[in-house]
């Protein structure tokens, strides 16, 4: 065998190349391990390709990927059965950093590391993070190539020698270094094999199966195989029952509920995209997370932070999304801006909104009954994404106080006959808690009104949102205004106070209004008939709303900082009212009783006050 021993600088201009790729140029050291088994598989791949066109005609045998550490000799080892490499091709791939200009390259990155995106294939020196030196013995699939061994200590200078080897594959040899010793660790190793290749199409072995026997953990003689190569989103829908998604759904996700519905992706025009999406079961806003789609390149997992290739109000799903054609960085995590991107971002899109059509249209009491966990899912897209919108709108739904479910188009012909005011306008009545607002909402159900539940995380956007697209119509809680003024069928009756009776009311209803911090109260009156509550609290809906969005996002501090303000409107029909207004100087404990029985209906009366209130009620009636 020839043994000569071949010694030369890889294909970089400047020493300062391994510092760059060691601290800067990944993110997480830990990618190393994904990185170099990514790589054995793709070489298994390249040979399982070459035997299926009959350029390898000897046996595939055992094509697993293989890892073992050694923590004495403080080495880790990936070995393949693929193709090999020939000294030509280490040459090739190895030794050339494929650098138009290294200078060039340093100068221009390694000050942003994020910036290297998508320029440079060097998975395999992600090896140098975490080693002092680094071994290849390889042996190509063609049989008149040598064996060959290649070594560097991570500096540019490489040895390469003939070498032996039985077999056909490669092994690349890792020295870990002190700081990175961690990952020569058994548990250490099987949480990223995990993370990275438990779904990766090739077997990957790490270690022997254990069993239970004699009260302790022992190892059998099985290999213990760490992935799934054929994983759910990567078969035909057509093989898949409703329990291989739910059960693939609990591999991913294992003390989750069962989800609401799946969406199965499979596309390979104009880009290639397959995967799993699923609706999961929401019991709360609480249970709302990101980052649970995790995006795969071929098998390998990338990452779970997934903005703009999903769009964002499906970030909210769970599953897996797969796809060779979305741009990588050099350290696969992450995303280029790029038009293939913005396309599957729209193919998502469009996909997901024609399998909720498809289950409201064909199982529509199925999509009711899911509506509650749905409903933030569906909401955030009509908000945050036009095109959703067009198609969502047909299928989203609103419910009233009564439990039933309508469609838009639904509800707007219910309402549209008695609910619209003498300016044409249609008004929409809506509450956001049945029990705190029962007293309005039943004033609204006297003069047959329907009102809405509008008590979600979204709401108050997704009425501003309908509001925009919806013509002449407006959305109002129903404790926003007295019922008459909520939707005005008529013009109100003129109120006739002289200047000075006026400014003499406001001052006797204002003292009886107990301090409430951070809440301003503006009287005022109107003729609300003799059965029209005496006193009545609103809050104007636009202000409200305005500090329910500035609570939910940044940018609206003014709205936030505002106090809290309230109109206490004197019915000045309602008999008693007419009685205290008559003898001033005598009803003030009359004004208070009316005053606290309105601030009690809106949960507004509390702690002092609200003893006060007991205190002057039990007194009453003894009198």
């Amino acid at each position: 065998m020839n043994t000569q021993k071949q010694t030369g600088h890889i294909g970089v201009t400047t020493e300062n190349i391994f510092p760059i790729i060691k601290k800067f140029l990944y993110s997480d050291h830990e990618i190393f391990l994904r990185e170099l088994v990514s790589n054995a598989v793709d070489a298994t791949q390249k040979l399982k390709t070459l035997a299926s066109v009959g350029e390898f005609k000897s046996e595939l045998g055992d094509l697993a990927v293989r890892i073992s550490a050694d923590e004495q000799k403080k080495t880790l080892k990936i070995s393949d059965r693929g193709v090999g490499m020939t000294a030509g091709e280490i040459e090739k791939y190895i030794n050339q950093i494929a650098f138009s200009s290294a200078n060039d390259f340093l100068d221009k990155y390694k000050k942003d590391a994020n910036s290297m995106i998508g320029h440079f294939g060097l998975g395999f020196y992600s090896a140098f993070m975490v080693s002092k030196k680094v071994e290849i013995i390889t042996k190509s699939w063609k049989d008149d190539a040598p064996a060959m061994k290649w070594e560097c200590d991570g500096s540019p200078e490489y040895t390469m020698t003939e070498t032996e080897k039985d077999d056909r594959g490669t092994e690349i040899i890792l020295h870990i270094d002190d700081e990175n010793k961690e990952f020569l660790e058994k548990f250490k190793i099987e949480s990223l094999l995990k993370k990275y290749c438990r779904f990766l199409p090739v077997p990957v072995v790490f270690g022997k199966k254990t069993e239970w026997k004699d009260g302790k953990s022992v190892e059998t003689g099985e290999d213990s195989i760490i992935n799934d190569s054929n994983p759910a989103w990567t078969r035909k829908p057509a093989e898949l029952t409703d329990e291989d998604y739910i059960k693939f759904y609990k591999e991913l996700y294992p003390f989750s509920d069962d989800p609401l519905f799946w969406i199965h992706l499979n596309v390979d025009y104009p880009f290639n995209l397959t995967g799993i999406l699923y609706f999961p079961k929401v019991k709360s806003g609480i249970d709302l997370q990101k980052n649970k789609i995790q995006l795969y390149c071929n098998q390998v997992y990338v990452t779970d932070s997934v903005e703009g290739i999903v769009p964002e109000f499906l970030t909210l799903l769970h599953g897996v999304i797969d796809s060779p054609d979305i741009p990588l960085n050099v350290s696969r995590s992450c995303l280029q801006s790029d038009g293939n991107v913005k396309k599957i971002s729209t193919y998502i899109t469009k996909k997901v909104a024609d399998r909720l059509d498809e289950i409201f249209k064909n199982n529509r009491p199925q999509f009711e009954e899911k509506w509650d966990s749905l409903k933030i899912f569906i909401e955030y897209g009509i908000i945050t994404d036009e095109k959703f919108y067009e198609k969502a709108s047909k299928f989203v739904l609103v419910k009233d106080v009564e439990n039933k479910c309508y469609t838009l188009d639904e509800y707007k012909s219910l309402i549209e006959t008695n609910q619209t005011d003498k300016d044409g306008n249609l008004i929409y009545l809506y509450t956001t808690g049945k029990d705190e607002q029962y007293a309005y909402i039943s004033e609204a159900k006297d003069k047959a009104y329907d009102v809405l539940v509008m008590d979600g995380q979204l709401d108050v956007h997704f009425v501003n949102k309908l509001e925009q697209h919806f013509e002449k119509s407006r959305f109002v809680r129903v404790d926003s205004d007295v019922i008459d003024n909520l939707i005005k069928k008529s013009d109100s009756q003129e109120v006739k106070l002289a200047d000075e009776e006026r400014k003499a009311l406001v001052e006797l209803f204002k003292s009886a209004i107990p301090p409430v911090e951070k809440t301003d109260f503006i009287v005022g009156f109107e003729h609300l008939g003799e059965k029209g509550n005496p006193v009545t609290i609103t809050q104007n809906e636009f202000m409200r709303r305005m500090k329910e969005m500035a609570e939910m996002q940044g940018g609206m501090s003014f709205y936030g900082e505002m106090p809290t303000s309230y109109s206490l409107t004197v019915n000045l029909d309602y008999p008693l009212v007419k009685q205290v207004i008559g003898d001033k100087e005598n009803s003030k404990e009359l004004i208070g009783q009316m005053v606290d029985l309105a601030l009690l209906t809106n949960g507004l009366l509390k702690g002092e006050a609200l003893s006060k209130f007991v205190k002057r009620s039990l007194e009453m009636i003894h009198a």
